[in-house]
């Protein structure tokens, strides 16, 4: 299989490379052939280089504030060129209120500065390949988990006050917790006991309290998806899915990929309510 070739530029007044420069790096040791552009590149001088050096991919990097303008008038003149099919992504210092703009004029995906080089990368053998495994949204939120120290107790809030349903209660011993399955349209609440001291919900009551301790998104493949997760470095709590309550097979996240949030991938197994 042939390299993918991929042109790094800075459109526009922007006089600090660095950051580009380590894109261009990460890029080549994933594989790939970079064609860096240099500082200061207007629109027109991107497109004829990308159309030039047949690149597979461009890549645009602005730390000037000017992406609003700059980053569309690349794709703009790459169409004049009869070269819209080139792929074009975008990061630096971008605001994520100028993202939904950006997309909607034709920009494929922006990393924004907390974005990883590995994921950059990822998403380029993506587009590329199709056969590649893709990032593919989660269905929905599955569920959020929410820690109690006694279900009895705070229950009669679900379903007297709020006027939830209550589905059912399960133990799962693996995990030394109780659990209580409330439906609130396509999810649930679930309520989270724990039977021990040992339990890692009677560890987080003891050091948070009470409150939302996780929320679960709903994806096909758990596997496929952690495997993804692991050759991008994204540090998780399970590598491998394990058994959890409601007949699915589940695999925590480590807060320390989302800020502080626990996400738990859940996928259902056939035959189960979802």
């Amino acid at each position: 299989m042939k390299k993918i070739r991929v042109l790094i530029a800075k459109p526009g007044l922007d006089g600090h490379d660095r950051g580009a420069l380590v894109i261009a790096q990460a890029l080549r040791d994933h594989g790939m052939e970079v064609i860096y552009t240099g500082l200061r590149q207007s629109p027109l001088q991107i497109a004829q280089a990308a159309i030039q050096e047949d690149v597979d991919v461009i890549g645009l990097s602005s730390l000037s504030g000017a992406h609003k303008t700059l980053f569309p008038k690349v794709i703009e003149v790459l169409k004049e060129r009869d070269a819209g099919d080139i792929p074009v992504v975008g990061g630096g210092v971008i605001p994520a209120e100028d993202i939904p703009f950006l997309l909607e004029k034709g920009v494929n995906k922006i990393f924004t500065s907390g974005s990883s080089t590995e994921a950059l990368a990822v998403y380029i053998k993506q587009l590329i390949d199709p056969d590649a495994s893709k990032a593919e949204s989660p269905n929905k939120i599955s569920h959020i988990g929410i820690a109690v120290e006694n279900i009895e107790k705070v229950l009669p809030f679900y379903t007297d006050t709020l006027g939830l349903k209550l589905e059912g209660v399960e133990t799962v011993e693996s995990e030394a917790v109780k659990v209580a399955f409330l439906k609130i349209g396509e999810s649930r609440f679930e309520l989270l006991e724990p039977l021990n001291e040992a339990s890692s919900i009677q560890k987080f009551i003891d050091k948070k309290g009470e409150g939302i301790h996780h929320i679960a998104l709903d994806v096909d493949n758990v596997e496929s998806r952690l495997d993804m997760f692991k050759s991008q470095g994204i540090p998780l709590i399970n590598e491998e899915a394990k058994d959890g309550a409601h007949n699915s097979r589940i695999a925590f996240m480590h807060p320390k990929a989302a800020n502080g949030v626990l996400f738990e991938l859940c996928q259902q197994q056939e035959g189960s309510d979802s």
